[in-house]
């Protein structure tokens, strides 16, 4: 078994103006029937909240507010689930509500 990261994108404008009530029962919906290989997750604040750190070439680094990447659709939450290969992974994150938005699936990088 491997470890996924479904990682959650959408434009924070459009959330905003949907009711999370619906959103949020999906995500419920989702844990339920994959509790198995759900190994966490969460829901994000929004981007104003972030706060990029980059290194600024002398061996220190800058610090600034707001996301490293300006971009329409922000990264808004993540699951972190077991599955047994890509196919699975895939198979999970398509139950994933993201009404406003899209997903991205990456294969968690093990070190020896």
């Amino acid at each position: 078994m491997a470890e996924y990261l479904i990682l959650i994108y959408g434009e924070e404008a459009s959330a905003a103006s949907i009711d999370p009530g619906p959103i949020m029962k999906g995500h419920q919906v989702f844990a339920e029937q994959n509790g198995p290989a759900l190994r966490g997750g969460n829901a994000l604040q929004p981007t104003g909240t972030a706060t990029s750190i980059r290194p600024d070439g002398t061996g220190g680094f800058v610090v600034t507010d707001g996301p490293f990447a300006e971009t329409k659709e922000a990264l808004g939450g993540y699951y972190l689930i077991e599955a047994a290969d890509l196919d699975e992974a895939l198979a999970l994150a398509k139950q994933v509500p993201a009404p406003a938005g899209g997903l991205e699936v990456r294969p968690i990088r093990v070190f020896d």
